[in-house]
């Protein structure tokens, strides 16, 4: 049987691994059942990194990032997960119903629940487990998500690492790609450079920035791969560029600072006229780091 709903817990950015409140978007949470949580959470309409996309929709990566930030909150609070933990996810894939992600002139108010399973304990703590999500605006489902995640204690993550260095200053010198072409409006939000060959782009990593970079870190975070992503969808699909309203993300290896990491896109033939998939790969070294495949409607459409 069901334990009793438990009281409503207001969050601590920290629980979320964000140092600016204005990037963290979970605001109290709840235990429904044993692995299963409901965050109350909001999507801020002005944002300046994840602003709307296709005229009056809320981007779907910052949808992605509530239901990531939610997950972190669930086994931080929900399982008493260190704060110091490393938080290692190996996929992300999600769908976003954009009819119910329409932004207004305030924050979007959205409920998120999470559902934990698979769990591998260690010492009384989860080590690992898969994640799922079911994103609520208003009643009406507006996302849903699943992931898979494992967690290491700071000791056990420095012997992983190896000798990478525990913090990275980073400062690109390549010159970004046109930002409207990346479906971008800022320069300084592009992550990519270009190279010369068609479908391919260096990664641009700028530790400088304030969304993407907000703690130390000896890798390029995965947020900033989802992004890349993004971009070269939008440079691969053309003119009017892509919403990914849809992805599915695997991340082979960490992304290291100081090498070139080269992101290679291409739109896959044979969708609905009004949808465009575009599948993206990113290398360093001669190795996979992450692959996704994006779909979506073309931004103007």
């Amino acid at each position: 049987m069901e334990s009793e709903v438990e009281a409503v817990h207001p969050v601590g950015i920290d629980m979320v691994h964000r140092t600016r409140p204005e990037d963290a978007f979970p605001r109290n949470w709840v235990r429904l059942a044993r692995d299963r949580f409901s965050v109350a959470a909001v999507l801020p309409h002005d944002h300046p990194f994840f602003a709307p996309v296709g005229g009056d929709r809320h981007d779907p990566l910052l949808v992605a990032e509530a239901m990531r930030q939610a997950a972190m909150l669930a086994f931080h609070a929900g399982y008493g997960v260190p704060l110091d933990h490393h938080f290692l996810m190996a996929d992300l894939d999600y769908v976003c119903h954009r009819e119910h992600l329409g932004v207004g002139g305030a924050p979007t108010e959205i409920d998120v629940e999470v559902y934990c399973s698979d769990l591998k304990w260690r010492g009384g703590l989860p080590v690992q487990g898969r994640v799922g999500w079911a994103v609520h605006r208003g009643g009406e489902l507006a996302a849903t998500g699943t992931g898979a995640t494992r967690f290491t204690n700071p000791k056990v993550y420095r012997r992983m690492r190896g000798e990478a260095p525990a913090r990275r200053v980073w400062i690109p010198t390549a010159a970004p790609v046109p930002a409207a072409r990346a479906g971008r409006r800022r320069t300084e939000d592009v992550v990519l450079s270009g190279t010369g060959r068609d479908g391919v782009w260096e990664l641009r990593v700028d530790t400088r920035h304030p969304t993407l970079f907000q703690r130390p870190n000896d890798h390029v975070p995965g947020m900033l791969l989802l992004e890349a992503a993004r971009q070269a969808a939008c440079l691969a699909a053309g003119p009017g560029g892509i919403v990914p309203a849809k992805a599915s993300t695997r991340f082979h290896r960490y992304a290291e600072f100081g090498v070139p990491c080269w992101i290679g896109a291409v739109v896959v033939p044979g969708e609905a006229e009004d949808t465009v998939t575009v599948q993206v790969t990113g290398h360093q070294g001669g190795q996979p780091v992450f692959s996704s495949v994006l779909s979506g409607p073309r931004a103007d459409g």
